[in-house]
């Protein structure tokens, strides 16, 4: 059952009925409940993880390089909440929530919300900027070909999201799709983000 699903996603994502599809694959697909794509496509080092950063712990920092060939790091961003997004172009949960996800970055970016997409492709930009192109993504995208950083927060399926907040601390672990722009999304997120940042907390 899950497989024709999947291939209907594929079906719609080829169409111009995605939009319009995305709320009924999602309900189908179990995408609030955590449903999340295979890892048969990930890296077989992936199957070796033996744990994750947890909520209430530090992230990670990591270095990437974004569509542009730019290094971007983890802490460019310190001071503002952050949506760390594993994900795919051939996970079909994953091509389901960006539409929803860049509905949140731009309503929210301006509050302080940034989103890194960290894609774990291994061609690279060669399949992540047409898809960027296509799906109309204004947040940044960063290539873990090597799946280094996936290792490093223990992203054995996809998607995988770590909401981390403005002193860089892991305040959400999401398996699987969500509706990011859902009110119970939007409210979480609204609540980190109304918390002081680390430099005004200093001179209280």
């Amino acid at each position: 059952m899950v497989s024709v699903l999947r291939a209907a996603c594929h079906h719609f994502l080829r169409s111009g009925l995605f939009v319009v599809a995305t709320g009924i694959l999602c309900a189908l697909l179990g995408c609030d409940s955590g449903y999340s794509g295979s890892s048969d496509d990930l890296p077989p080092s992936s199957r070796s993880v033996a744990s994750r950063p947890s909520t209430g712990s530090p992230a990670p920092d990591f270095r990437l390089m974004d569509l542009h060939g730019k290094a971007v790091s983890l802490s460019d961003f310190h001071g503002k909440v952050v949506l760390l997004n594993f994900w795919a172009t051939w996970c079909g949960p994953c091509r389901i929530e960006m539409p929803a996800m860049e509905a949140l970055y731009g309503s929210l970016q301006s509050k302080g919300l940034e989103i890194l997409a960290v894609s774990v492709d291994q061609q690279g930009t060669a399949v992540t900027r047409p898809f960027q192109e296509a799906m109309g993504l204004s947040f940044p995208i960063l290539h873990d070909q090597d799946y280094q950083v996936g290792l490093i927060y223990g992203a054995r399926t996809l998607p995988m999201t770590f909401a981390i907040d403005r002193k860089g601390i892991i305040r959400q672990l999401v398996y699987g799709a969500r509706d990011w722009n859902s009110p119970e999304a939007r409210r979480g997120l609204s609540e980190i983000l109304q918390e002081p940042t680390p430099e005004s907390s200093q001179r209280m």
